[in-house]
Protein backbone atom coordinates (compact mmCIF):
# COMPACT_ATOMS: atom_id res chain seq x y z
CA UNK A 1 0.00 0.00 0.00
CA UNK A 2 2.88 1.96 1.06
CA UNK A 3 5.94 1.68 -0.32
CA UNK A 4 8.64 4.33 0.69
CA UNK A 5 12.57 3.54 -0.86
CA UNK A 6 15.46 5.90 -0.19
CA UNK A 7 14.25 9.27 0.17
CA UNK A 8 16.14 11.84 2.11
CA UNK A 9 15.37 15.72 2.91
CA UNK A 10 17.89 18.58 4.23
CA UNK A 11 16.28 21.77 5.09
CA UNK A 12 18.59 24.75 4.49
CA UNK A 13 21.47 23.08 3.00
CA UNK A 14 24.43 25.09 2.82
CA UNK A 15 23.60 27.42 5.27
CA UNK A 16 24.39 27.72 9.25
CA UNK A 17 20.87 26.28 9.77
CA UNK A 18 21.70 23.10 7.66
CA UNK A 19 19.52 20.11 9.24
CA UNK A 20 19.37 16.78 7.65
CA UNK A 21 15.84 15.96 8.87
CA UNK A 22 15.56 12.27 6.72
CA UNK A 23 18.24 10.05 6.06
CA UNK A 24 17.83 7.76 3.19
CA UNK A 25 14.63 5.88 4.87
CA UNK A 26 12.68 3.04 3.10
CA UNK A 27 9.75 1.65 4.10
CA UNK A 28 6.90 -0.62 2.92
CA UNK A 29 3.23 -0.84 4.55
CA UNK A 30 1.35 -4.00 3.33
CA UNK A 31 -2.69 -3.32 3.06
CA UNK A 32 -4.12 -2.87 6.66
CA UNK A 33 -0.76 -2.74 8.23
CA UNK A 34 -1.29 -0.67 11.56
CA UNK A 35 2.03 0.80 12.73
CA UNK A 36 3.30 2.63 15.83
CA UNK A 37 6.35 4.75 15.24
CA UNK A 38 8.35 6.41 18.89
CA UNK A 39 11.57 8.30 18.77
CA UNK A 40 13.05 11.28 20.86
CA UNK A 41 12.41 14.86 20.03
CA UNK A 42 13.76 15.37 16.83
CA UNK A 43 14.11 11.87 15.20
CA UNK A 44 12.38 12.74 11.81
CA UNK A 45 8.55 11.60 12.57
CA UNK A 46 6.85 14.27 11.71
CA UNK A 47 8.87 15.13 8.83
CA UNK A 48 8.26 11.34 7.79
CA UNK A 49 4.46 12.33 7.94
CA UNK A 50 5.40 15.71 5.96
CA UNK A 51 7.04 13.77 3.29
CA UNK A 52 4.49 11.41 2.67
CA UNK A 53 1.40 14.39 2.60
CA UNK A 54 3.45 16.02 0.42
CA UNK A 55 4.21 19.20 2.56
CA UNK A 56 7.79 19.45 0.65
CA UNK A 57 9.22 17.44 -2.24
CA UNK A 58 12.25 14.92 -1.02
CA UNK A 59 15.48 15.55 -1.97
CA UNK A 60 16.05 12.09 -3.87
CA UNK A 61 14.39 8.73 -3.16
CA UNK A 62 10.26 7.83 -4.20
CA UNK A 63 6.82 7.41 -2.67
CA UNK A 64 4.45 4.94 -3.90
CA UNK A 65 0.98 4.98 -2.10
CA UNK A 66 -1.08 2.03 -3.79
CA UNK A 67 0.59 1.56 -6.52
CA UNK A 68 1.03 5.12 -7.85
CA UNK A 69 4.37 7.34 -7.36
CA UNK A 70 2.92 10.45 -5.29
CA UNK A 71 6.72 11.84 -4.93
CA UNK A 72 6.48 14.89 -6.99
CA UNK A 73 2.36 14.80 -6.30
CA UNK A 74 1.18 18.17 -4.91
CA UNK A 75 0.14 18.16 -1.38
CA UNK A 76 -4.02 19.09 -2.28
CA UNK A 77 -4.19 16.42 -5.09
CA UNK A 78 -2.47 13.61 -2.19
CA UNK A 79 -4.82 14.69 0.50
CA UNK A 80 -7.92 12.71 -1.31
CA UNK A 81 -5.91 9.96 -0.75
CA UNK A 82 -4.28 10.71 2.81
CA UNK A 83 -6.25 11.36 5.87
CA UNK A 84 -4.13 13.07 8.48
CA UNK A 85 -4.93 14.13 12.38
CA UNK A 86 -2.39 16.07 14.51
CA UNK A 87 -1.62 17.18 17.43
CA UNK A 88 -3.02 19.91 18.17
CA UNK A 89 -6.95 19.20 18.23
CA UNK A 90 -7.68 22.59 16.43
CA UNK A 91 -6.91 21.41 13.40
CA UNK A 92 -9.02 19.43 10.72
CA UNK A 93 -11.92 21.03 11.22
CA UNK A 94 -13.73 24.56 10.61
CA UNK A 95 -14.66 26.53 14.21
CA UNK A 96 -16.78 28.91 12.45
CA UNK A 97 -18.84 26.06 10.61
CA UNK A 98 -21.43 23.15 11.95
CA UNK A 99 -20.98 20.18 12.98
CA UNK A 100 -23.39 19.08 10.44
CA UNK A 101 -21.37 21.47 7.68
CA UNK A 102 -17.82 19.78 8.95
CA UNK A 103 -19.28 16.44 8.10
CA UNK A 104 -20.84 17.41 5.30
CA UNK A 105 -17.76 18.86 4.01
CA UNK A 106 -15.77 15.51 4.97
CA UNK A 107 -17.99 13.89 3.22
CA UNK A 108 -17.89 15.20 0.17
CA UNK A 109 -21.38 17.28 0.25
CA UNK A 110 -19.44 20.48 0.00
CA UNK A 111 -20.38 21.27 3.34
CA UNK A 112 -23.78 23.65 2.43
CA UNK A 113 -26.96 23.05 4.27
CA UNK A 114 -28.82 23.13 0.79
CA UNK A 115 -27.08 20.09 -0.09
CA UNK A 116 -27.83 17.94 3.07
CA UNK A 117 -30.06 15.25 2.90
CA UNK A 118 -32.30 13.95 5.47
CA UNK A 119 -30.37 11.06 5.17
CA UNK A 120 -27.49 12.48 4.83
CA UNK A 121 -28.71 14.12 8.73
CA UNK A 122 -29.45 10.61 10.17
CA UNK A 123 -26.63 8.92 8.44
CA UNK A 124 -23.77 11.29 10.36
CA UNK A 125 -26.10 11.30 13.63
CA UNK A 126 -25.28 7.69 13.96
CA UNK A 127 -21.79 8.31 12.93
CA UNK A 128 -21.65 10.65 15.91
CA UNK A 129 -23.54 8.42 18.37
CA UNK A 130 -20.48 5.70 18.40
CA UNK A 131 -18.62 8.73 19.71
CA UNK A 132 -20.00 9.13 22.82
CA UNK A 133 -19.87 12.33 23.83
CA UNK A 134 -23.76 13.14 22.69
CA UNK A 135 -21.87 15.33 19.18
CA UNK A 136 -25.24 13.71 17.70
CA UNK A 137 -27.70 16.57 19.11
CA UNK A 138 -25.75 19.31 18.93
CA UNK A 139 -25.02 19.19 14.99
CA UNK A 140 -26.45 22.77 14.83
CA UNK A 141 -23.26 24.13 17.11
CA UNK A 142 -20.66 25.39 16.24
CA UNK A 143 -17.60 23.27 15.75
CA UNK A 144 -15.38 26.28 17.98
CA UNK A 145 -17.79 25.98 20.71
CA UNK A 146 -16.56 21.93 21.61
CA UNK A 147 -13.51 20.98 23.62
CA UNK A 148 -10.84 19.84 22.82
CA UNK A 149 -11.18 16.00 23.26
CA UNK A 150 -14.80 16.59 21.07
CA UNK A 151 -13.34 18.26 18.22
CA UNK A 152 -10.30 15.83 18.13
CA UNK A 153 -12.95 13.03 18.33
CA UNK A 154 -15.01 14.64 15.28
CA UNK A 155 -11.80 15.11 13.18
CA UNK A 156 -11.04 11.32 13.67
CA UNK A 157 -14.69 10.73 12.40
CA UNK A 158 -14.33 13.51 9.51
CA UNK A 159 -10.61 12.07 8.25
CA UNK A 160 -12.21 8.54 8.15
CA UNK A 161 -16.18 8.97 6.91
CA UNK A 162 -14.68 7.93 3.56
CA UNK A 163 -11.54 5.81 4.76
CA UNK A 164 -8.63 7.15 3.27
CA UNK A 165 -5.91 4.89 1.52
CA UNK A 166 -3.42 5.87 4.34
CA UNK A 167 -4.10 7.42 8.00
CA UNK A 168 -1.39 9.10 9.28
CA UNK A 169 -2.13 10.06 13.22
CA UNK A 170 0.63 12.45 14.49
CA UNK A 171 0.60 12.02 18.44
CA UNK A 172 -3.42 12.68 17.96
CA UNK A 173 -4.04 12.01 21.49
CA UNK A 174 -0.82 13.76 23.06
CA UNK A 175 -2.70 17.28 24.10
CA UNK A 176 -6.18 15.21 25.58
CA UNK A 177 -6.13 14.62 29.21
CA UNK A 178 -5.75 10.47 29.78
CA UNK A 179 -9.53 9.64 29.80
CA UNK A 180 -10.99 11.32 27.15
CA UNK A 181 -7.24 10.62 25.07
CA UNK A 182 -8.35 6.52 26.22
CA UNK A 183 -11.50 7.21 24.47
CA UNK A 184 -10.39 8.21 21.09
CA UNK A 185 -7.43 6.25 21.22
CA UNK A 186 -10.05 3.39 21.45
CA UNK A 187 -11.96 4.68 18.96
CA UNK A 188 -9.18 5.01 16.95
CA UNK A 189 -8.34 1.60 16.90
CA UNK A 190 -12.16 0.55 16.23
CA UNK A 191 -12.40 2.49 12.80
CA UNK A 192 -8.90 1.06 11.70
CA UNK A 193 -9.80 -2.33 12.41
CA UNK A 194 -13.41 -2.04 10.71
CA UNK A 195 -12.50 -0.42 7.67
CA UNK A 196 -9.18 -1.83 7.69
CA UNK A 197 -6.87 1.19 7.06
CA UNK A 198 -3.59 1.25 6.48
CA UNK A 199 -1.61 3.14 9.33
CA UNK A 200 0.73 5.39 10.81
CA UNK A 201 0.73 6.51 14.45
CA UNK A 202 3.18 8.54 15.88
CA UNK A 203 2.89 8.24 20.00
CA UNK A 204 5.28 9.04 23.16
CA UNK A 205 3.20 6.36 24.82
CA UNK A 206 5.42 2.64 24.76
CA UNK A 207 2.98 0.88 25.99
CA UNK A 208 0.83 1.91 23.25
CA UNK A 209 3.27 1.54 21.11
CA UNK A 210 3.17 -2.15 21.69
CA UNK A 211 0.12 -2.95 21.89
CA UNK A 212 -2.06 -1.26 19.01
CA UNK A 213 -1.38 -2.30 15.41
CA UNK A 214 0.80 -5.12 14.23
CA UNK A 215 4.31 -3.25 13.62
CA UNK A 216 6.18 -0.83 16.04
CA UNK A 217 8.98 1.14 14.21
CA UNK A 218 11.80 3.42 16.38
CA UNK A 219 13.48 6.21 14.71
CA UNK A 220 16.46 8.48 15.33
CA UNK A 221 18.38 10.68 13.52
CA UNK A 222 15.99 10.81 10.36
CA UNK A 223 16.42 6.97 10.15
CA UNK A 224 14.28 4.15 11.26
CA UNK A 225 16.78 2.21 13.44
CA UNK A 226 13.93 -0.47 14.28
CA UNK A 227 10.97 -2.49 12.80
CA UNK A 228 9.62 -5.51 14.85
CA UNK A 229 6.32 -7.35 14.36
CA UNK A 230 5.08 -10.69 14.58
CA UNK A 231 5.99 -12.96 17.65
CA UNK A 232 9.04 -10.99 18.26
CA UNK A 233 6.96 -7.76 19.26
CA UNK A 234 4.40 -9.78 21.24
CA UNK A 235 6.91 -11.06 23.45
CA UNK A 236 8.74 -7.54 24.04
CA UNK A 237 8.42 -5.67 26.81
CA UNK A 238 9.03 -1.86 27.39
CA UNK A 239 12.30 -2.54 28.58
CA UNK A 240 12.94 -4.66 25.73
CA UNK A 241 12.41 -1.73 23.73
CA UNK A 242 14.41 0.95 25.29
CA UNK A 243 17.29 -1.67 25.11
CA UNK A 244 17.02 -2.22 21.52
CA UNK A 245 17.07 1.76 20.72
CA UNK A 246 20.05 2.28 23.00
CA UNK A 247 21.81 -0.90 20.72
CA UNK A 248 20.48 0.29 17.38
CA UNK A 249 21.13 4.07 18.20
CA UNK A 250 24.42 4.10 20.10
CA UNK A 251 22.80 5.48 23.01
CA UNK A 252 20.31 6.43 25.68
CA UNK A 253 16.55 7.39 24.93
CA UNK A 254 16.47 10.66 26.47
CA UNK A 255 12.82 12.08 25.70
CA UNK A 256 11.34 12.44 29.19
CA UNK A 257 7.59 12.24 27.77
CA UNK A 258 8.33 8.90 26.65
CA UNK A 259 10.49 7.45 29.65
CA UNK A 260 7.72 8.94 32.16
CA UNK A 261 4.63 6.66 29.82
CA UNK A 262 7.15 3.73 30.90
Amino acid sequence: MLKITNISKTFNPGTINEKSAIQNLSLHLEPGDFATIIGSNGAGKSTLFNAICGDFLTDSGSIVLDGKDVTFLPQFKRAHEIGRLYQDPMRGSAPGMTILENLSLAGGKGGWLSRITKKDKEDFAKQLERLDIGLEARMSHPVGLLSGGQRQALTLLMATINPPKLLLLDEHTAALDPATAEKVLKLTNEIIQEHKITTLMITHNMHDALKLGNRTIMMDNGRIILDVRGEERANMSVEDLIRQFKEKAGKDLDNDRILLSE
